[in-house]
């Protein structure tokens, strides 16, 4: 508790009411003086005393509440913290302050901690905004009562700029630098790499290798370029110099390339010496070759679905007549156009991404060279999709020839024309062509035996019975046949579909059913897009979230193992959500590439910019924060400077606001003397008594002077 004393005036009259009638006076006063009259000067104290009487002054005693200034311990837990000792020497610090603060009764001192990415919170690893989290702990006190701000930091901060314009009247703000003086690292940048890329074609990334402090500028490095988690194929690279690299974008989807140049001299940290980049591939045009055996309800279904997609070129074909038929037609008119046969089974096969058979049988149309041409086709990585008609199941049957041997449903000779409605098995609730087509009752979980599962839709009235010699049946018809049946070849991959009643959903029959977007599924199966694979393992980024997605056709129970960019390996088990997938998620403590592998599968998942803040330049520095401690009168200290000494900081010091707040050695947090009144003790100068006494004793004196 302390006391203030101060004068204070409470006029009985308002303000201007005395300055006039002192002015008035004064004028009187001034005549009297000019004409040399006596008692002037009696007259002057008599008005000054009625004047003052007037103004009514007071003796004020304040009761004052001192208030505790505010400090704050702002601490770096950024990703380049983990370099070296850093983040032991700066818990050290953070102690030693706490003590030495605690020592300073008026002083409230404040920890705040960057979100650490490690934490249950996550944090941001891809810069580091200390001032934001300075500024956050003492939002909620008056500037005049900050002391001032430590933070204990490697310097590297990424916030500098945009905090400066709010730091006006916060008092000194001083660094304590936890990482070593010279220290030199070796960095790889991307200085241009495109998000997106067509499939088949090359794209250009453009990198260039540092050697901070920029020592070896123009020595060699050696650049290790690995695809898709292929094994890295080295290049030898000028140091300091931009380098173009050349990459085929080879399928849809991410296409990862991992980058990591060798280590330099003196070496910081190899954080920064990997780089990811991720290009989407994307494909110009698609084209399919449909070719329909013959003209029927059906037909349109098909055109339709491919023509509604603009990335997609339909080659279309209808055999009207057989070659068989002979009923004297003129040449001119048995066709518009002519089959190019060998131009499309022959030349162009492998252009096209998809081919689709729809109730094509054997009719000397396509002789059985170009079937076997369509057959290696599908081996060597193509898409085949069959449609079946009625034909079959008859000695016509297309499995009579040499696609037989790509086909997995083997006709038994019988037609099944009853109707039906299509099913899900339980397999087909697990692949992602058709899970969730017909969805499960509530807590049930599909396995491989259980009973096809019907959706809402419309039935279906004719089906080719087969028997599968391969592949996975994902639908059934009447009496559990298999309705579609998929299947991989060598590197391709083959539909067979035993129905031509899918046409009576896209008209819409009793209520229709979800053709389009079964069809649209099975055609990008067909075409290997990444999102349906059957097996697969995918690592989606969202921030510093990874999303682990498993995809597999039988429950996996198996954890995945998850390694870091720095090494270090944890295991993740997933959760098993019942149609195919499990997932689970990890927060990424630092950015760059991380591994999950299940023993089988290998995802990779790309955390961060391409060329993050955090690893653009991993040295100590105080350069970063030279403008907020110009700004504030504050320093910049190395904690390397105070290892083995008696203290682990610089001596902590109490400054007058506008005096000096660093010095050789020790730093000053602002002592700003705010408080609170707690009580008032008003007295009156000039008693009424007294006022009247000395009012009228002057009058007195001046009247008895001026009769003389």
């Amino acid at each position: 508790m302390i006391t203030g004393t101060s004068i204070a005036l409470d006029p009985l009259v308002p303000v201007w009411v005395v300055l006039a009638l002192a002015a008035i006076a004064a004028i009187g006063i001034g005549i009297a003086v000019w004409r040399r009259a006596r008692g002037a000067g009696w007259r002057t104290l008599a008005v000054s005393v009625l004047v003052l009487a007037l103004l009514n002054p007071s003796l004020v005693q304040e009761e004052r509440q001192p208030i505790k200034d505010v400090a704050v311990i702002v601490v770096d837990q950024s990703p380049s913290q983990n370099v070296g000792d850093r983040r032991e020497r700066t818990e050290r610090a953070v102690a030693a302050l706490q003590e030495e603060l605690a020592r300073h009764e008026d002083l409230e001192v404040r920890i705040a901690r960057t979100a650490d990415a490690a934490g249950p919170e996550g944090g941001a690893i891809e810069e580091t905004r200390l001032l934001e989290a300075m500024t956050r702990a003492v939002a909620d006190v008056p500037r005049r009562r900050i002391a001032g701000a430590v933070l204990v930091t490697d310097g590297q901060v990424h916030d500098v700029e945009e905090a400066l314009p709010t730091l006006e009247g916060f008092g000194p703000v001083h660094a304590l630098l936890s990482g070593e003086r010279k220290e030199a690292d070796r960095r790889l940048a991307v200085l241009q790499a495109p998000s997106f890329g067509i499939v088949d074609r090359e794209v250009t990334v453009t990198v260039r290798v540092d050697d901070l402090p920029g020592n070896n500028q123009g020595g060699i490095a050696t650049l290790n370029v690995s695809q898709d988690n292929r094994p890295a194929r080295p290049f030898r690279v000028p140091v300091g110099m931009e380098v173009p690299l050349t990459f085929q974008v080879e399928h849809g989807g991410q296409n990862v390339i991992e980058l990591e140049v060798d280590e330099g001299p003196g070496e910081l940290t190899l954080a920064n010496n990997r780089a990811a980049i991720v290009v989407n591939g994307v494909r110009d045009r698609l084209r399919v070759l449909l070719v329909s055996g013959e003209p029927h309800a059906g037909e349109r279904t098909w055109r339709n679905l491919l023509k509604a997609d603009p990335s997609v070129d339909l080659v279309h074909f209808t055999i009207l007549r057989p070659p068989e038929k002979q009923d004297g037609t003129p040449i001119r008119e048995l066709s518009l156009i002519a089959f190019p046969i060998r131009e499309l089974f022959e030349m162009k096969l492998d252009e096209f991404d998809l081919i689709i058979f729809d109730r094509y049988r054997r009719r000397g149309v396509l002789p059985n060279m170009y079937l076997a041409n369509i057959a290696e086709y599908v081996q060597r990585g193509g898409a085949f999709l069959e449609a079946s008609g009625p034909t079959f199941s008859t000695p016509l049957s297309l499995y009579r020839t040499p696609l037989g041997t790509v086909l997995p449903g083997e006709p038994t000779g019988d037609i099944v024309e009853t109707p039906f409605t299509p099913a899900v098995t339980g397999l087909g609730q697990r692949h992602p062509v058709t899970a969730g087509l017909a969805p499960l009752p509530a807590g049930e979980q599909p396995t491989d035996d259980a009973a096809p599962v019907e959706g809402k839709w419309g039935r279906w009235f004719r089906q080719m019975d087969v028997v599968p010699t391969s592949g996975s049946v994902v639908m059934s018809g009447a009496d559990g046949r298999p309705l579609l049946i998929l299947d991989r070849v060598g590197e391709g991959r083959v539909a067979q579909l035993t129905s031509d009643h899918i046409w009576l959903w896209s008209r819409g029959f009793e209520g229709g059913g979800p053709q389009a977007e079964l069809l649209r599924r099975l055609a990008h199966w067909l075409m290997k897009e990444p999102e349906l694979e059957e097996n697969d393992l995918r690592a989606p980024v969202e921030g510093n979230r990874i999303t682990v997605e498993r995809r597999s056709l039988e429950p996996d129970p198996r954890p995945v193992q998850i390694t870091s960019p720095s090494g270090e390996t944890t295991e993740l088990v997933l959760e098993e959500h019942g149609n195919g997938t499990a997932t689970g998620t990890i927060l990424a403590t630092e950015p760059g590439i991380w591994r999950i592998t299940d023993g089988e599968r290998t995802a990779l998942a790309v955390v961060g910019a391409v060329n993050p803040k955090e690893l653009a330049d991993m040295r100590t520095s105080p350069e970063p924060l030279a403008p907020v401690a110009e700004a504030t009168g504050g320093g910049a200290f190395w904690l390397a400077d105070y290892d083995g000494g008696s203290s682990a900081i610089p001596a902590v010091h109490r400054t007058a606001p506008g005096r000096d707040a660093e010095g050789r050695g020790w730093l000053g947090l602002r002592a700003n003397g705010d408080y609170v009144v707690s009580g008032v003790n008003q007295v009156p100068l000039l008693p009424a008594a007294l006022v009247l006494l000395l009012a009228i004793g002057l009058t007195l004196a001046a009247w008895r002077r001026e009769g003389r």
